[in-house]
C-alpha cells in the first residue's frame, strides 16, 4: 500500500530539478499565505464583518421602532438617522412586496446580512441585494402596508482593511515567487551546461573550453567532469600516436616482404605467403580503423537517405533492394554514418545473396534497417557479436575473412550518436540489423 502510494506521488512531482526546487519554494510560501489569510478572516474579517452587520440591523430596527412611535415627528426620525446614521430612507406606501429573494451562499456579506436580519426581523418580511449598485446594498423591509427601502454603503458593513490585506498577502508573495524563479534559474543553469557538455562528450563532438560556475558543489562536479574529459582526450591521443607508430613499423616490413616475394620462384609457397601478407595487412586495416578517434570529425547537418543511395550505387549490385524516405535530415558525422552502413552492407554480402536496406523517419526517430537472406546468427549471439574481435566460426563463413570488428565498429558508431542497434530474425531468412538514431 505505502509503496504504491509512494510511487503516485512521485508520478505527481515534476521531474526536473528547475520545477522540484521551484516546488520547495513555492508550496511553502502559499501554505503559509493560506494559513494566515484562512486565520484572518476567521478571526479578525468575519468577526468585525459580523459586528458591524448586527451594529446596522439594530440601527434599521431602532428606526422602525422609533418611526412607529406617534409621539415623534416621522420626517424628522428619517432626518436624523439619514444625516448621522448615513442611511438613505425611502418609505413606499400601499405597495405590495412581492420580491424573490436570491440567496447567494458564496457571499460573506450576504450570509451575515441574512443571519441578522433573520434574529432580528423573525416576524417581518425582508429582502436585499448586494449586486445592484457598486457601492450601495439594497435592503427592503416590509412596514403596515408598504415598505421600507434603504439604501446603505457598502462600507458599513465590510472593513476596507480586507481588500487592503489580501493585496499585501498576496503581491509580496508573487514578488517572492518570481524572484525565486530567476535564482533558481541561475542555479540550474551550471547543471544543465553540465549535462550538455557531458551528452556531446559521450557523442563524440569538440567541446569548447568548459567553465565550470554556480555553486560549490556544482562548481566542483564541473571541475571533475572536465579533468576526466581531458584525461581521456590525453588517452585517445596517446592510442592514435601509438597506433599511427605501430602502422609505419608494421607497414614497412610488409611492404619488404611484398617485394621479395617477387623474388621466389616456387609460385605455390609465393602464393600462400602473398594470401598471408594481404590477410595480415587487412587485419591491420581494421585494427586502425576500429581504434581511430572519432573526436576529430565534426557534426554536420546532411541528407541521410541521399548518402544511403550513394552508398547503394557504389556496389552497383542488382541484389541490393532498397525503401528509402527522401529526405531525411541528420546532424551527426557523416563520414562515421558512411563507415558504418558501409559495414552492414558488406556483412550482409559476405553472408548472404539478396540485401534489403529501409529507412524511415518518425517523430523522434529514424529508423534504418539492412537485412539479407544469409545463414543468420542465432539469438544467443546477439549481444555477443557486438564486443571487438568476436567471431562466430560456426555457420557464418569461413575465419579468414573477417577479424569480427565489423559489427563493433557500426555499434560504437551509433551509439556515439545516441542512438542503438538491435539484432533480430529477418523476412528474408537471414540477420536484421535496426538502427535506431535521435532527430
Amino acid at each position: 500500500m505505502f509503496y504504491g502510494l509512494n510511487k503516485f506521488i512521485k508520478n505527481l512531482l515534476p521531474k526536473r530539478l528547475f520545477y522540484r526546487a521551484l516546488l520547495i519554494v513555492a508550496v511553502p510560501v502559499i501554505v503559509i499565505q493560506l494559513i494566515i489569510t484562512i486565520v484572518f478572516f476567521d478571526s479578525l474579517w468575519i468577526k468585525t464583518n459580523k459586528g458591524m452587520t448586527r451594529a446596522l440591523v439594530n440601527e434599521i430596527k431602532t428606526f422602525i421602532e422609533v418611526y412607529s412611535n406617534d409621539n415623534y415627528d416621522k420626517n424628522e426620525i428619517t432626518n436624523l438617522f439619514s444625516i448621522y446614521q448615513d442611511l438613505n430612507i425611502e418609505l413606499f406606501q400601499n405597495k405590495n412586496f412581492n420580491y424573490i429573494y436570491d440567496e447567494r451562499w458564496f457571499s460573506p456579506i450576504d450570509r451575515t446580512l441574512r443571519r441578522e436580519l433573520k434574529s432580528r426581523f423573525k416576524n417581518e418580511e425582508y429582502w436585499f441585494n448586494t449586486t445592484n449598485y457598486k457601492e450601495l446594498i439594497d435592503l427592503r423591509i416590509k412596514y403596515q402596508n408598504g415598505y421600507f427601502k434603504f439604501l446603505i454603503p457598502k462600507d458599513r458593513l465590510t472593513s476596507s482593511s480586507a481588500r487592503i490585506f489580501g493585496l499585501w498577502i498576496t503581491v509580496p508573495a508573487f514578488i517572492m515567487i518570481i524572484i525565486s524563479l530567476i535564482f533558481l534559474k541561475n542555479q540550474t543553469r551550471p547543471i544543465t551546461a553540465l549535462a550538455k557538455a557531458a551528452e556531446k562528450f559521450g557523442k563524440g563532438e569538440e567541446i569548447e573550453e568548459f567553465k565550470p560556475s554556480g555553486a560549490l558543489e556544482i562548481r566542483q562536479a564541473g571541475l571533475e567532469f572536465d579533468r576526466m574529459r581531458k584525461r581521456i582526450l590525453r588517452h585517445l591521443n596517446q592510442r592514435s600516436e601509438m597506433l599511427s607508430g605501430i602502422s609505419h613499423d608494421l607497414r614497412t616490413p610488409l611492404t619488404r616482404m611484398k617485394l621479395q616475394m617477387a623474388f621466389i620462384q616456387d609460385k605455390d609457397i609465393s602464393s600462400k605467403l602473398t594470401e598471408d601478407i594481404n590477410e595480415m595487412e587487412k587485419m591491420l586495416n581494421e585494427y586502425l580503423q576500429f581504434t581511430s578517434s572519432s573526436f576529430i570529425e565534426k557534426d554536420e547537418l546532411f541528407d541521410l537517405s541521399e548518402l544511403i543511395k550513394i552508398i547503394i550505387e557504389r556496389y552497383n549490385n542488382k541484389n541490393i533492394s532498397k525503401n528509402l524516405v527522401d529526405r531525411v535530415y541528420f546532424n551527426g558525422r557523416k563520414n562515421l554514418i558512411n563507415r558504418c552502413v558501409n559495414n552492414l552492407i558488406d556483412n550482409a554480402l559476405k553472408y548472404g545473396k539478396k540485401v534489403n536496406i529501409e529507412l524511415s523517419k518518425k517523430s523522434t526517430n529514424i529508423f534504418i534497417k539492412v537485412e539479407d537472406d544469409g545463414p543468420g546468427i542465432p539469438e544467443r549471439e546477439y549481444e555477443n557479436v557486438f564486443k571487438p574481435f568476436y567471431k562466430i566460426d560456426k555457420g557464418r563463413a569461413d575465419a579468414k575473412s573477417s577479424v569480427g570488428l565489423g559489427l563493433s565498429i557500426a555499434s560504437d558508431i551509433i551509439r556515439s550518436h545516441g542512438g542503438n542497434i538491435k539484432l533480430e530474425k529477418a523476412q528474408l531468412g537471414g540477420l536484421e540489423v535496426k538502427i535506431f538514431l535521435p532527430v
